[in-house]
């Protein structure tokens, strides 16, 4: 039988995570979730039929901890009460020091970075384990997170990292169709029809790289004739520095994820 887990928050993530286990073949009523906010109970519980879900932590096998920084203290001292001994925290900026003082001895606590393209199975996360924490720890919580998408592990300090490159990095990706979108709009395409190809050429693109596993900067030369369109584009951004922008952006938010670090609760 499935090992029961309990899921402390049912926001998208949380969400997220019930859908794709179910999906992977976990029994529905082996899951519980605890969610405070009766409105989110009641859509959870339409949304995927069989999940017990509830206002409070239960003793489980296991337990992902997803709520928001900001409400972690209080959510993980109920949690604890449980006495479930095996932790994923999926909190963005709580360090595992924290979590194993909140999780008490004996309790094994693994934190990860996972991010927003979860919601449609197309996820990545890194997981780093704290003290005392068994390989099979390690491989549960990878069984988790493996529901909706690819994992890694990485050591604790690099997290900061991961949070700025594949944590963040959905919205830069976004910020990048939205103004391909825009930029064919303003040449004449009627704005759906802009932002469609932007979408469906970003989408393609990744598509690419990940089915083909050939590296970025060979595709883009295969894309790149000399004296043509891509060349005379790739010329205007590299000027403009974008990669430079970019690694500004990247070590922006990866300060942001140490300064979070610093101020948990």
């Amino acid at each position: 039988m499935q090992a029961r887990l309990c899921i402390v928050g049912g926001g998208r993530m949380g969400s997220a995570l019930v859908r794709g286990l179910c999906a992977a073949g976990w029994d529905p009523a082996s899951i519980v979730v605890a969610e405070i906010e009766a409105g989110r109970r009641a859509q959870l519980a339409d949304e995927v039929p069989g999940v017990v879900v509830g206002s409070e932590p239960v003793e489980a096998d296991g337990a992902v901890v997803a709520v928001k920084p900001a409400v972690a203290r209080e959510a993980c001292r109920a949690l604890a009460a449980t006495g479930t001994g095996r932790w994923l925290s999926i909190m963005a900026g709580v360090p595992l020091a924290r979590l194993e003082s909140w999780a008490g001895a004996g309790v094994a606590v693994v934190r990860a970075m996972p991010n927003t393209p979860a919601l449609v199975g197309a996820g990545v996360a890194a997981v780093s384990a704290g003290p005392g924490v068994a390989e099979s720890d390690l491989a549960w919580a990878e069984e988790v997170l493996g529901a909706v998408g690819r994992v890694v592990r990485v050591e604790e300090a690099d997290l900061d990292a991961v949070t700025a490159v594949s944590g963040s990095g959905p919205a830069y990706v976004f910020l990048l169709a939205e103004a391909l979108g825009q930029a064919g709009s303003a040449l004449g395409l009627a704005p759906a029809v802009s932002l469609e190809l932007a979408v469906r050429t970003v989408a393609g693109a990744a598509r690419l790289l990940d089915v083909t596993g050939t590296p970025p900067e060979v595709l883009r030369a295969q894309v790149t004739s000399p004296g043509g369109t891509t060349e005379a584009a790739l010329a205007v951004l590299e000027e403009g520095g974008l990669r430079r922008l970019l690694a500004r952006a990247v070590e922006a938010a990866a300060e942001r994820s140490r300064e979070m670090g610093r101020s948990a609760p």
